[in-house]
C-alpha cells in the first residue's frame, strides 16, 4: 500500500480535519463559579428525570428554555442573552468558551422563526397549531445549537458516510432521489445520533433552504408542501431496512474520526504506513470497546432515576393507597419485588455485556483502509431492497401473525401466573409488569449502545431465544415509555413551575456576586 494515492473524497475530508480554526478575540461570556456549580447540579438531575440520548441533551435544554421564556411573554431580544447564559450557567458551555456577538446571532435566528410561526399561523396555511408550535420549538431549538456549537467535522463526516454508503444500496422500485434522502436520514440518525427534531431540521434545511430574512417569504408559500414531504419521508416505509444496515456500518465512520483528530497534520504520512497505519486503528478500537463499560454504567444509571424519579415513586404511592384501602394494610412484599427487581435486571444487563474481538477490530481497519484509497468503495452485504417487500403467502403470515399473538399472551401469561403464586394483588401485578416492559425497552436500548461497536453483530441460537422471550417486554415497553412522556406532568411542573423562579433566583445571585466583587474593586 506504500504510496498509493487517496481517493478525491478521502481528500477532501482530511483537508477539513487538517484545517487550523482561528480563535476569536470578542468578549466572552463569564458566568459566577458558585451559581454554575449550583446550576450545573440542578440540569444534571433534570437530565436524569428525562431519558434522553447525550448527543441531544443540549439541543433539549435549549428547547426548554425556549418553551419556558416564550410561554412568558418572551420575544428574540430578551431570550437570546438569558438562553446563551442559562447553557453556560449548566456547563453546557465552559466559562468563557463563548462570545459576547454570539447573543446577537442566536437573537436573529430566534427572530425570524418566531416570524415564520406567525406568517404561517396568519396565512391559515393547512396545518394544526399544535403541530405548529413543535415543529417550530424543533426547527429554533436546532437552529441556535448550530449557532452556538457548529460542528464542521461532524458535518463533513456525516457528508463522507452519506457518499459511502449511498454507493452500497439499492432501492430497486425507487429513484435515486427517495433513496439519496433515505440514507440522508439513516446517516445522521446512526452516526450524528440526531433526534427527530435535529432531523426536521436537517431536511427543513435540504427542502426549503437555511431560513432568512431574504427567502423568508418564499419558505412560508412553501412550507406546508415542505412539512407533508418531510413527514412523508421520515415515516418511508422501508426506512427501518435502511437504517438498521447503515447502523451496522457506522463504527467504521466513528474509528475513522478518531483517527483523523489523532493524526491531524500529518494524515497522509500515517495512512502510506501500514504498519503504523494498523496499529493506531487498532488502539482506536481497543479505547472505543474500553469506552462501552463506562457508557452501559452510566445509562444504566440514568435509566434506573429516570424509573425511580418520574414512574416508580408515583406508581408506588398508588400501590400503596390502593392496598391500604382495599386489603386494610400495605402488602410490603409485593412493593419490595416491585422496587427491587427493576435496578436488579439493569445490573445483570451490565455484567452481559461483552466487548467485540480483535477479529471486529481487523474488519474495521479493512473497511476503513478501502474507503480512503479507493474512489468507489464497496462494501461487504450489500442492500437492496424494493419500496413494498415481496409479500409472504397468505397462509404463512396468518400463522406468523397468530404465533406472534400466542407468545405475547404465552409470557405474559406466565409472568401473571409466577406473580400470582406470590400473592400479588391485581393492582401489584399491573404495576410489575409495568416496570418489567419500560426496563426490558430500557434494557434493550441499553444493549444497542454496548453493540454499536461490533460490525455485522452476529446472531445465534440464545439471540432467537432472548427475542423470543424479551420482543413482548420490549415492545409494550417502548409504547409505554413513549406515552408517558408525553403526559409526564412531573417534569411539566418543574419546567414551568419550579424552574423559572430557580433560574430567576441564579441570575439574581450572579448580579450580586458582581456588586459585591464592583464593591471590593473600589476598596483596593
Amino acid at each position: 500500500m506504500e504510496g498509493k494515492p487517496l481517493s478525491e473524497l478521502a481528500n477532501s475530508l482530511i483537508s477539513v480535519f487538517d484545517e487550523e480554526v482561528p480563535e476569536t478575540r470578542d468578549r466572552k461570556i463569564s458566568v459566577n463559579p458558585v451559581v454554575s456549580k449550583v446550576a450545573s447540579i440542578y440540569e444534571k438531575v433534570r437530565n436524569a428525570m428525562d431519558y434522553r440520548d447525550q448527543e441531544v441533551i443540549l439541543r433539549a435544554a435549549i428547547e426548554r428554555i425556549l418553551k419556558r421564556r416564550t410561554l412568558f411573554g418572551g420575544v428574540a431580544k430578551t431570550i437570546a442573552e438569558p438562553l446563551v447564559r442559562e447553557l453556560v450557567w449548566a456547563r453546557y458551555f465552559p466559562d468563557e468558551s463563548v462570545s459576547e456577538s454570539m447573543t446577537a446571532r442566536v437573537e436573529e435566528r430566534i427572530d425570524l422563526y418566531i416570524k415564520l410561526r406567525h406568517e404561517i399561523l396568519a396565512k391559515h396555511l393547512i396545518i394544526s397549531e399544535k403541530s405548529l408550535n413543535e415543529w417550530i420549538y424543533h426547527l429554533m431549538s436546532s437552529d441556535v445549537e448550530h449557532t452556538l456549537c457548529p460542528r464542521k467535522k461532524k458535518e463533513y463526516m456525516s457528508n463522507f458516510m452519506f457518499r459511502v454508503m449511498r454507493d452500497n444500496i439499492t432501492i430497486i422500485d425507487e429513484g435515486e432521489q427517495q433513496k439519496d434522502i433515505q440514507v440522508f436520514i439513516a446517516v445522521h440518525k446512526s452516526y450524528a445520533k440526531d433526534d427527530l427534531a435535529m432531523l426536521r431540521f436537517h431536511l427543513f434545511n435540504q427542502f426549503l433552504g437555511k431560513l432568512t430574512a431574504e427567502n423568508l417569504p418564499k419558505v412560508i408559500e412553501n412550507f406546508p408542501e415542505g412539512y407533508r414531504e418531510i413527514n412523508n419521508q421520515l415515516n418511508y416505509p422501508r426506512k427501518d431496512k435502511i437504517f438498521n444496515y447503515i447502523k451496522d456500518k457506522t463504527v467504521i465512520f466513528f474509528v475513522l474520526e478518531d483517527f483523523l483528530n489523532i493524526g491531524k497534520g500529518g494524515i497522509k504520512q500515517l495512512i502510506n504506513d501500514d504498519g503504523e497505519f494498523r496499529r493506531i486503528i487498532y488502539s482506536i478500537c481497543e479505547a472505543r470497546y474500553a469506552g462501552i463499560a463506562s457508557k452501559v454504567r452510566t445509562a444504566i444509571f440514568r435509566s434506573i432515576i429516570f424509573l425511580l424519579l418520574t414512574k416508580a415513586l408515583f406508581a408506588l404511592s398508588i400501590e400503596g393507597t390502593f392496598e391500604s384501602i382495599f386489603y386494610g394494610r400495605v402488602l410490603w412484599t409485593a412493593i419490595l419485588i416491585n422496587i427491587v427487581v427493576p435496578p436488579l435486571l439493569m445490573a445483570a444487563l451490565g455484567f452481559s455485556i461483552k466487548t467485540p474481538d480483535r477479529e471486529n477490530s481487523k474488519k474495521i481497519f479493512n473497511y476503513i483502509r478501502a474507503i480512503l484509497l479507493s474512489g468507489d468503495p464497496k462494501l461487504a452485504n450489500q442492500l437492496s431492497i424494493k419500496t413494498k417487500p415481496d409479500k409472504m403467502k397468505p397462509l404463512l403470515n396468518t400463522i406468523f401473525s397468530f404465533l406472534w399473538i400466542i407468545t405475547f399472551f404465552l409470557v405474559f401469561g406466565i409472568i401473571f401466573y409466577v406473580l400470582n403464586r406470590f400473592s400479588f394483588n391485581p393492582l401489584s401485578m399491573f404495576v410489575f409488569v409495568f416496570f418489567l416492559a419500560i426496563v426490558s425497552f430500557l434494557a434493550y436500548r441499553i444493549n444497542q449502545v454496548a453493540k454499536i461497536y461490533s460490525i455485522e453483530p452476529r446472531k445465534n441460537v440464545m439471540t432467537s431465544v432472548t427475542d423470543f422471550l424479551f420482543i413482548p417486554f420490549v415492545t409494550v415497553g417502548r409504547k409505554l415509555t413513549d406515552g408517558i412522556s408525553q403526559i409526564n406532568v412531573f417534569l411539566f411542573l418543574l419546567d414551568f413551575v419550579i424552574e423559572a423562579p430557580f433560574k430567576g433566583l441564579f441570575s439574581f445571585f450572579e448580579q450580586w456576586f458582581l456588586f459585591l466583587q464592583n464593591k471590593r474593586e473600589e476598596l483596593e
